[in-house]
C-alpha cells in the first residue's frame, strides 16, 4: 500500500477513535444536549410514519426543541432512522455525523500533513464537537462541500452534491449561481433534474400543501435579528443592544456586502477559491446562523494551509476547547468573515508577486 493510502488509513483510524471518545465522555457526563437537533428530523420522521403532518405550523420561533425547519425529502431519507429503536438510530446518526467529519477531511485536496493537522484541530474544535453532539446536518453538509471541492470538475459528483446539500438545507442551492456563472452547466442541469426529481416524490408522498407549509413556517421563524442565541451580525448587534430596526438594518448592509465579495470572487478568482468563497457564504446568508455553522471553516483554514499561510490556524483555533468559552459571540462573525475573505485575498497577492517575478528579468534585460 502507497504511503499515501496508508496515512489516509491511519487518519481515519485515530479521528474515529478520537471523537468515539468525545461521544462516550459526552454520554458519561450526562450532557443534556446530546442529540437535541436529531430528535427534530426523528420525530418528523416518526410524525409522517403516524400519518400526521410533517411541519408543526403553530412555531413561531427557531432553536426550539425538535422543531423541524428542514425541506420535505430530507425526511425521506431519514425514515430508515426511525424505523430502528430511539437509541439505536441516534447512535446510527451519530457515526454518520462523525463519518462525516473525517470522511470530508481525508479527501479534501491538500496535503497529508494538512489533512492530519485539520484533523487534530478538528477533535479540538467547539463548532465541530457542538455539531456531533447535538446530531445536526453541519458535519453532512461539510462532507457534500469536500466532494464538492475535491470534484469540482466533474458534472455528475458535483450536481449531485449541489442538489444533496440543497435537499438537506436550502442554502447550499446558491452553489448552482457558481456553477452556472464558471460554466458548469451540465452540473446544473443534474442538479436541477435532481432536485425537481426529489420535489415531485415529497409532492406525492405528502401532498401539495406540504410546500405552503414549509415556507410559511420558515418565514414565521426566519428572523435573523431577533431570534434568541442567533450569530448573525445582526443579531449580536441586537443582542447588544442596538435597537431592531438599526440592526436589521445592519444585516441587510451586511448581506449585500456578502453577495458582492461572492460575485467578485467568481469574477477575479480561481473556481477553486470561488467554489471556497460561495460555500461560505452560503452558510452566513441564512437568516438563521449558529455557531455550529462554523464546521464550513475548515475548508478555508485547509486551503491556506495549503498554500503555506500558517495563520490560517487561528480560524479554527479560535473556536477551539477551551478557548471559545473566554470569547464574546462576537467572535463567530469576524471568524466568517476572515473565512470569506482570505482566500480571495491571499490568491490575488500571490498573483500580483508573481506578476512582478515575471515581469522583472525582462526589466532587467531591457
Amino acid at each position: 500500500m502507497e504511503a499515501r493510502s496508508l496515512s489516509r488509513v491511519g487518519l481515519v483510524i485515530v479521528a474515529v477513535l478520537a471523537f468515539e471518545a468525545f461521544a462516550f465522555a459526552m454520554v458519561s457526563l450526562g450532557v443534556e444536549n446530546l442529540g437535541y437537533d436529531y430528535q427534530a428530523y426523528s420525530q418528523a420522521a416518526h410524525r409522517i410514519l403516524d400519518g400526521a403532518p410533517l411541519y408543526d405550523l403553530s412555531v413561531n420561533v427557531a432553536g426550539a426543541f425538535a422543531i423541524y425547519l428542514y425541506p420535505p425529502p430530507f425526511v425521506l431519507a431519514f425514515l430508515p432512522f426511525a424505523l430502528l429503536p430511539d437509541q439505536a438510530a441516534l447512535w446510527q446518526w451519530e457515526a454518520v455525523a462523525i463519518g462525516s467529519i473525517v470522511t470530508g477531511i481525508a479527501i479534501l485536496p491538500v496535503k497529508p500533513r494538512v489533512r492530519w493537522i485539520l484533523l487534530v484541530l478538528s477533535i479540538i474544535s467547539w463548532p465541530v464537537l457542538y455539531s456531533i453532539l447535538l446530531g445536526q446536518v453541519g458535519p453532512l453538509l461539510f462532507l457534500l462541500f469536500a466532494i464538492g471541492w475535491r470534484w469540482r470538475d466533474n458534472p455528475v459528483v458535483l450536481g449531485l452534491s449541489i442538489a444533496a446539500g440543497a435537499l438537506i438545507k436550502v442554502q447550499p442551492i446558491i452553489l448552482l449561481g457558481w456553477a452556472g456563472l464558471t460554466g458548469r452547466w451540465r452540473a446544473v442541469a443534474i442538479s436541477l433534474g435532481t432536485l425537481a426529481v426529489a420535489a415531485l416524490i415529497s409532492t406525492v408522498v405528502f401532498g401539495p400543501g406540504v410546500w405552503s407549509d414549509y415556507f410559511a413556517l420558515l418565514g414565521r421563524v426566519n428572523s435573523s435579528v431577533t431570534t434568541p442565541n442567533g450569530y448573525s451580525v445582526g443579531a449580536i448587534a441586537y443582542q447588544n443592544g442596538v435597537a431592531e430596526g438599526t440592526a436589521q438594518a445592519i444585516q441587510l448592509a451586511v448581506t449585500v456586502g456578502i453577495v458582492a465579495i461572492v460575485a467578485v470572487a467568481i469574477l477575479t478568482a480561481s473556481h477553486e477559491v470561488s467554489y471556497i468563497t460561495t460555500v461560505v457564504a452560503s452558510q452566513i446568508l441564512s437568516p438563521l446562523v449558529w455557531d455550529h455553522y462554523a464546521v464550513v471553516l475548515i475548508l478555508p483554514t485547509a486551503w491556506l494551509l495549503e498554500r503555506g499561510r500558517w495563520w490560517g490556524l487561528l480560524i479554527m483555533l479560535v473556536t477551539s476547547l477551551p478557548t471559545i468559552l473566554f470569547l464574546p459571540g462576537a467572535i463567530y462573525p469576524v471568524l466568517f468573515g476572515v473565512g470569506l475573505v482570505a482566500p480571495l485575498l491571499v490568491e490575488a497577492k500571490d498573483r500580483r508577486r508573481a506578476a512582478r517575478v515575471t515581469h522583472s528579468p525582462a526589466m532587467g534585460q531591457a
